[in-house]
């Protein structure tokens, strides 16, 4: 014991260390504890923001992270001078399908087509699921060239067998290829009214969408499912 230190004083000095030792290891217990609370939260918003970002009937991205990803990847791809192609496609006849099944029938048609587009896309490919029977597929680093392989390789797997008890069934595109002087909003046009298009030849048809240029392909022909 230090000179002059009384048994009591040094009786304190022990408590007041055993106090401060056990005050600190609450310390570290509630900051361990904090730590995992907040890592569960954090874990738990990533979970609701993903969810939030999904279509529920089939598991596709929805329309509000499909318009918020093509404006990025629009401004990526401009920015970088890199390729990026559109596919937008629908169901052929979905309201027959509808009227034909009920509307839990074609649920069930809309979420089996998803299923198997997803199948056929690239690891690169996002698809989302933009209205009824309206999908949308940005194809990053492609051409338009590649993106019809895609709506062939997307219709063989939609069509090839029967789909959720409506039968064989078949869907159209329209497919776009990024401009410099794009804008997202006029890019998702010139696809969509590519796909207006090519449902007015029949079903199984795909149209590319032609550049705002007199020596472009303007005048170029629906393709079919089943061509080359």
């Amino acid at each position: 014991m230090p000179v002059g230190m009384t048994a009591a004083t040094a009786l304190l000095a022990v408590g007041t260390a055993a106090l401060l030792a056990l005050l600190l290891v609450r310390s570290h217990r509630h900051a361990a504890g904090l730590a995992r609370e907040l890592a569960y939260a954090h874990d738990e918003a990533r979970r609701y923001r993903l969810l939030a970002d999904l279509d529920g009937l089939t598991g596709l991205h929805n329309r509000r992270y499909f318009h918020e990803l093509l404006a990025r990847e629009v401004t990526r791809a401009q920015r970088y001078g890199r390729e990026l192609a559109l596919v937008i496609f629908d169901l052929d006849d979905f309201k027959g399908i509808n009227d034909r099944i009920g509307h839990l029938g074609g649920d069930a048609v809309l979420a089996e087509t998803a299923a198997r587009a997803r199948r056929a896309l690239r690891a690169a490919d996002i698809a989302c699921r933009v209205g009824g029977d309206e999908f949308a597929v940005l194809l990053p680093e492609a051409s338009g060239a590649e993106a019809e392989r895609l709506y062939r390789r997307l219709h063989r797997a939609v069509s090839s067998s029967p789909v959720a008890g409506a039968g064989n069934v078949s869907v159209s595109a329209g497919i776009a290829e990024l401009q410099a002087d794009d804008e997202p909003n006029t890019f998702f046009e010139r696809a969509d009214e590519a796909l207006y298009r090519a449902k007015a030849y029949g079903k199984g048809q795909v149209i590319r969408a032609p550049r705002r240029n007199p020596t472009s392909d303007a005048t170029r022909r629906p393709g079919t499912a089943g061509s080359p």
